[in-house]
């Protein structure tokens, strides 16, 4: 049916052969070249790919231009991936799948030059099981891509957060003794302080920003992780997540839960950090962005 189509469209013109040329898939043009001198990294949690595919989630990245992209709450399956959702032809892709359908999954794609093979598994038994831990390690650096659990259903479900956290970090203690240059991206579900979160007086008992958690992302950040975008941006205000209540996102009313957590050598390579903001919606968060100097 397909070719047939073509042939219709065509009729009374010289037939042309399509132009193979990979690039993100539903974007106009060929991709951009990735420059000499940095790479740029993205970190969004797309709230579901496929939704946030419907939404222009390719044709943005192809315009914007990155190197590393790591995405959460994919809600859906390797197996279940169609060509809309798939990195560019000649990109190394690996992603973690939950057990249960429909449910959590996290990835990392790159053009970057890949060093051995990809790991979707840590140790941790709730990340192996709900696909919330996707490793791939390049020449530049070595790239996590994480989903930290919610606590906000109830406190059966923060009671399980609170267990990740605490094997979380012994992992990243773990990942920063092997010396390499590393950035743990991803969905951490914790809001650190009160300037990463629009109304701290009213949210002091909720998820995402209880004290014991905002302290736990203050304990991290003393053994040495770096929160990148606050290392960049001190003092200001920036939000990466929006609740769907109360116009929210219009009003700009939001929690910064999104982090690029970086080791102490690969942050001094930064150049730049910043949020991507309340548009375009691809998503109910906001991607964070770097770009970083070249070995």
């Amino acid at each position: 049916m397909a070719s047939a189509a073509v042939g219709k469209a065509q009729k009374g013109k010289e037939a042309r052969p399509e132009a193979q040329v990979a690039g993100w898939p539903g974007a106009d043009g060929p991709p951009q070249a990735p420059s000499p001198d940095t790479f740029r990294l993205c970190c969004l949690n797309v709230n579901g790919l496929r939704s946030a595919t419907s939404k222009g989630l390719m044709p943005w990245l192809h315009a914007e231009n990155p190197d590393v992209v790591c995405l959460q709450e994919l809600r859906i399956q390797t197996d279940q991936l169609e060509a809309a959702h798939r990195a560019p032809t000649g990109w190394t892709s690996a992603q973690a799948d939950a057990e249960k359908k429909g449910y959590s999954g996290a990835s990392v794609w790159t053009r970057l030059p890949v060093r051995g093979q990809p790991s979707v598994r840590c140790g941790l038994p709730l990340a192996d099981l709900e696909g919330r831990y996707c490793r791939v390690d390049t020449a530049e650096l070595s790239v996590v891509s994480l989903y930290v659990p919610s606590g906000s259903s109830g406190e059966e479900r923060q009671g399980v957060k609170d267990s990740f956290l605490g094997d979380l970090r012994s992992l990243m203690d773990r990942l920063a003794a092997e010396g390499r240059p590393m950035v743990v991206c991803g969905d951490i579900n914790i809001a650190h302080t009160e300037e990463d979160i629009h109304n701290a007086k009213s949210n002091k008992d909720s998820s995402g920003f209880l004290p014991h958690e905002r302290a736990w992302m203050t304990e991290l950040l003393a053994s040495g992780w770096v929160d990148l975008w606050r290392a960049h941006h001190p003092g200001e205000r920036g939000y990466s997540w929006w609740s769907n209540r109360g116009q929210a996102r219009a009003l700009d009313r939001g929690w910064r839960i999104d982090y690029l957590l970086c080791t102490p050598d690969l942050a001094a390579r930064a150049t730049r950090c910043w949020l991507q903001g309340r548009s375009p919606a691809l998503s109910d968060h906001a991607a964070v962005w770097a770009d970083f100097r070249r070995l």
